[in-house]
C-alpha cells in the first residue's frame, strides 16, 4: 500500500487517544515527572557552565585552593546529573511501555471488530497489519516520547544558554567601509548562523529516507511472511518438490530488500558525510569566533571556555533538526503506515452492509430475497428463500465456485456484498466446520474446546468425544502444548473438528466440506455421531459426496445458466 500523506488529523488522532483515556491520570503523573527530571538536567548543565569559568580561571591562576573547592563542587554536580538522567530514561521507559500496551490493546480490539481483520485480507487494503501493530506502535510510543522530550529539553536548554552566551561573549566591532559595526551578543548570531545552515543542509540531503524508510519495513514484512508461509505449508511444499520455486520467490523479495537497502545507504552515507562534519566542525568554531579576545585579552581562559561551553549548548539545541533527522523519518513512516491501517480498518467499520442481518423469533434460520455478491459486484447467486425449522439437516451441492461456501459466509455475517435479509435466532449457538478447521497453538484441550475456554469442560467429556471420534491415541496429549495443525494430518484435524462439535453441542452447525479428507467409513461414523448425539441441532451442510445425503431431509442444489446469477432449487432427498 502506498504511503499517505502525513497530516496533523492523523497524527492527533493516533496521539491523543491515550491521553485521555482511563491511564490518563498516572500517564501525566509520569509525563511531569520527566519533564521535572528534564529541567533538572538543564539546571545542572547550566550549574557546570558557571563551573567551567571558575575552574579554568583557576587553573590559568595557578589558584590551588579554588581548583580543589571546584572538584568538590563538580563531583557533586555530577551525582545529581547521573541520578537525573538515570531515573529519567527509567520513567520514559515505563510509560512507553504503558502506551504502546494500551495501544496494542485498543489496535487489537479495532482489528478484530466486526471481523475487519477478514475484510482488509480479503479486500486487500492494508498489507502486514500484524507488522503495523507489532512493531509500528513500538516506534510510534518510544519516538514520540524521545522525539517530544528531546525538543523540549532543547528548547529549555536554548533560553537558558542564550542568555549566558550573549553576556560573555560580549560585542563585536568590526568596519564596513567607512562605519564601524557593533554586533552585541555575537557568539548567539554566529550559533543561529552555524545551525540553520546545518538544517537546511541536513534536510536536503536526507528527505528521501522517509519513503525509502516506509518501503524497507514494508519489503522486510513480505520477507518474513514468505518464511512464514514455508513454515506452515511445509508438507505440502515437500510433496510438490517446491523448494526451487520457494527459493526464488524469497530470493526475489529479498532482491527487492537488498535494492531499497542499498538505497538507504547511499542517502544515509551523505547524511553522515554531512552531520559528521557538522558536528566536528562545532568543536572548534565557538573557539576559532572567540580567540580574538582572548588573545587580546578581553577575556581569560575560563571565560573563554564557558564561551565554548554555552555556545555548545545553544548550537545544540538549534541543531536538534539534525541531530534527530534519522529518528523523524523513522518516526514518519511509522506514522503514515499506522495511520493507513486506522483509515482501512475505519473504512472496513463503516462500509456500507448490502445484507441485513436480523434476530429471529419463530425460526433458527431464514433467508429472505437473499442476493450474494463478490467483491467487485459480480452476482453470484439471486433470489435465495428458506426458512429452517428445528432438528432439519439440509444438504447444499453445486459444482465448484458457485458460490456454497459464499453462501455460509453470509450466514456467519462476514459477507457483506449483496442484498436481502438473514435471520438468526437470537439464542441461537452457531458452529461452522470448514474444510480445514483453524487449531490454535497451545494444549491438545485447548484447541479442542476452541473458542470456548478449555475451562469449560470436564476431562471425561474431552476424553469421551476424543474416543468417539477415533482419535483416543491423543488422550495422553490433552495438556501437551505443541503446533497441532502440523503435528496432525488433515483426517484428524477434521476428526478434531467434529470432536469439537459434540462437545459444545451448537443448536446451529454448519459443514463446509468439513469430511473431505475422510474415508467413507470414518465419514459415515462422523454423520451418525452428529445425528445421534445432537438430535435436535439444525444441520447445513455442502458436500460434493452423495454418500452423506441420507443423512440429511432437503438439498439445495445450485444450479446456473451462462453469464446469470446462481439460483437455489430445493428438492426431497434422496439425492
Amino acid at each position: 500500500m502506498n504511503a499517505t500523506p502525513l497530516q496533523k488529523h492523523a497524527v492527533w488522532q493516533l496521539i491523543k487517544p491515550f491521553w485521555v483515556s482511563e491511564e490518563r491520570w498516572r500517564a501525566w503523573m509520569m509525563l511531569i515527572a520527566i519533564v521535572v527530571l528534564s529541567l533538572g538536567l538543564v539546571y545542572i548543565s547550566v550549574e557546570i557552565n558557571q563551573w567551567n569559568q571558575v575552574f579554568y580561571d583557576a587553573l590559568q591562576n595557578k589558584n590551588y585552593p579554588v581548583f580543589k573547592a571546584q572538584l568538590w563542587r563538580f563531583t557533586y554536580l555530577a551525582l545529581i546529573f547521573i541520578v537525573l538522567a538515570v531515573y529519567k530514561i527509567y520513567l520514559t521507559q515505563g510509560l512507553q511501555m504503558r502506551w504502546r500496551r494500551w495501544m496494542t490493546e485498543k489496535f487489537m480490539a479495532k482489528w478484530l471488530a466486526h471481523q475487519a481483520y477478514y475484510h482488509t485480507e480479503q479486500q486487500q487494503i492494508v498489507d502486514n497489519p500484524d507488522q503495523r501493530i507489532a512493531e509500528d506502535l513500538n516506534v510510534l510510543t518510544q519516538y514520540t516520547l524521545s522525539l517530544s522530550l528531546g525538543l523540549l529539553s532543547s528548547l529549555v536548554t536554548l533560553f537558558s544558554f542564550i542568555d549566558i552566551l550573549w553576556h560573555v561573549s560580549g560585542p563585536m566591532i568590526f568596519a564596513l567601509g567607512q562605519h564601524a559595526i557593533t554586533l552585541p551578543g555575537y557568539m548567539v548570531w554566529f550559533a543561529l548562523l552555524y545551525a540553520v545552515l546545518g538544517s537546511l543542509l541536513i534536510w536536503w540531503v536526507g528527505k528521501p529516507l522517509v519513503m525509502l524508510g516506509f518501503n524497507q519495513e514494508r519489503y522486510e514484512a513480505n520477507f518474513r511472511f514468505g518464511l512464514i508461509r514455508i513454515r506452515e505449508n511445509n508438507d505440502a511444499i515437500a510433496l510438490y518438490h517446491g523448494e526451487p520455486r520457494e527459493a526464488q520467490q524469497l530470493g526475489d523479495r529479498f532482491d527487492t530488500i537488498r535494492s531499497n537497502w542499498w538505497a538507504i545507504m547511499r542517502i544515509t552515507r551523505r547524511l553522515n558525510i554531512a552531520t559528521n562534519f557538522y558536528g566536528q566542525f562545532a568543536i572548534v568554531f565557538p573557539l576559532l569566533v572567540a580567540a580574538p579576545r582572548y588573545f587580546s585579552g578581553a577575556i581569560q581562559m575560563g571565560g573563554l571556555m564557558q564561551i565554548a561551553s554555552a555556545f555548545g549548548q545553544v548550537q545544540g539545541a538549534l541543531s536538534w533538526f539534525i541531530d534527530a533527522f534519522n529518528d523523524l523519518a523513522t518516526w514518519k513512516a511509522c506514522v503514515n503506515r499506522l495511520a493507513g491501517f486506522n483509515a482501512a480498518v475505519d473504512q472496513v467499520h463503516h462500509q456500507p452492509r448490502g445484507i441485513q442481518l436480523r434476530e429471529e423469533t419463530a425460526h433458527p434460520l431464514t433467508l429472505d430475497n437473499l442476493s450474494l455478491n463478490l467483491p467487485d459486484g459480480q452476482p453470484l447467486l439471486a433470489g435465495a428463500e428458506m426458512t429452517l425449522q428445528r432438528g432439519d439437516r439440509l444438504l447444499i451441492v453445486g459444482p465448484s465456485g458457485c458460490g456454497k461456501s459464499t453462501l455460509l459466509r453470509a450466514i456467519a455475517g462476514i459477507w457483506p456484498y449483496g442484498a436481502g435479509a438473514i435471520g438468526v435466532a437470537a439464542n441461537a449457538n452457531t458452529l461452522f466446520l470448514p474444510q480445514r478447521s483453524y487449531i490454535p497453538i497451545g494444549t491438545l484441550r485447548e484447541a479442542l474446546s476452541y473458542p470456548s475456554l478449555a475451562s469449560k469442560y470436564s476431562d471425561s467429556q474431552l476424553m469421551r468425544v476424543l474416543e468417539n471420534c477415533r482419535l483416543k491415541h491423543l488422550q495422553r496429549w490433552l495438556d501437551t502444548s505443541a503446533n497441532w495443525s502440523h503435528r496432525l494430518s488433515p483426517g484428524e484435524q477434521q476428526r478434531l473438528a467434529f470432536a469439537r462439535a459434540l462437545l459444545i453441542r451448537p443448536s446451529i452447525l454448519f459443514l463446509d466440506e468439513a469430511t473431505s479428507a475422510l474415508d467413507d467409513e470414518t465419514e459415515q461414523l462422523m454423520y451418525c455421531l452428529l445425528v445421534d448425539e445432537l438430535p435436535d441441532v439444525t444441520l447445513i451442510s455442502v458436500a460434493h459426496r452423495n454418500s452423506v445425503a441420507k443423512y440429511h431431509q432437503t438439498c439445495w442444489r445450485f444450479s446456473r445458466c451462462e453469464d446469470q446469477p446462481a439460483r437455489l432449487a430445493l428438492s426431497p432427498l434422496p439425492v
